[in-house]
């Protein structure tokens, strides 16, 4: 690893009850080693969290200490939602209704009481949301991620650049639909997995140039200092 290159981490989720599979694992693998000049001296990190509050407040932090991402891109999975969703923000609630993988006891329906009701990731999502249009793909922005894992990620994500901005500038969670396991099952899905790999794909890319925009830019700004 290189001080000049910029580094990715790419997240999804393992399967949970309801979903048997989940093709965010498939898609951030996808993500991790697509050959593209885009993502020429760009170092990307693939990994799958276990559906589990304890396990994203273990693995996130370690990640984020081991890898200094610039860039932290989080697919999950939105099992009624028929089309890719932009998460603009996270929400401080958390469901006491279905259990995590651990089977968690949850005591209060809030993540942090001491914390505003909301965190937003910032404009750097309007600049995902247009290039995954580009592509042709159902893509939509979202409020509400939920209140299960994925929202959870995504807050704890946005609580870790609030604290540390130099050190994770860019982060975004996107939910996408259901899809066959099989590419030749025959079954009529809105959205393809290729067709998330080709969304997720410039995505990745937008978010590298945004990243690689606000280096040069810290950079410029050391030197006249």
């Amino acid at each position: 690893m290189t001080a000049d290159k910029i580094r990715v981490l790419i997240t999804g989720f393992s399967p949970f009850p309801g979903a048997p599979y989940n093709p965010t694992g498939k898609l951030v693998e996808r993500l991790a080693r697509l050959p593209r000049p885009a993502f020429s001296y760009v170092e990307r990190i693939s990994h799958v969290f276990p559906v589990s509050y304890r396990a994203v407040d273990a693995q996130l932090p370690a990640l984020l200490v081991q890898h200094e991402p610039d860039v932290l891109l989080m697919f999950g999975l939105a099992t009624r939602t028929p089309y890719v969703r932009i998460e603009t923000r996270a929400r401080n609630t958390i469901t006491q209704l279905w259990p995590d993988a651990d089977h968690a006891a949850i005591l209060s329906r809030t993540i942090d009481p001491t914390a505003p009701a909301t965190r937003r990731f910032g404009s750097h999502t309007h600049h995902l949301l247009h290039a995954a249009k580009a592509t042709g793909i159902d893509v939509r922005p979202s409020i509400n991620a939920g209140a299960y894992l994925c929202n959870y990620l995504s807050w704890r994500a946005i609580e870790a650049a609030e604290r540390h901005p130099h050190a994770l500038p860019l982060a975004a969670f996107i939910h996408v639909p259901k899809v066959p396991r099989d590419a030749h099952s025959g079954k009529p899905e809105a959205v393809s997995f290729e067709q998330l790999v080709g969304a997720g794909e410039v995505m990745l890319a937008t978010l590298i140039q945004r990243a690689r925009a606000a280096r040069s830019c810290a950079n410029l700004t050391s030197g006249r200092s």
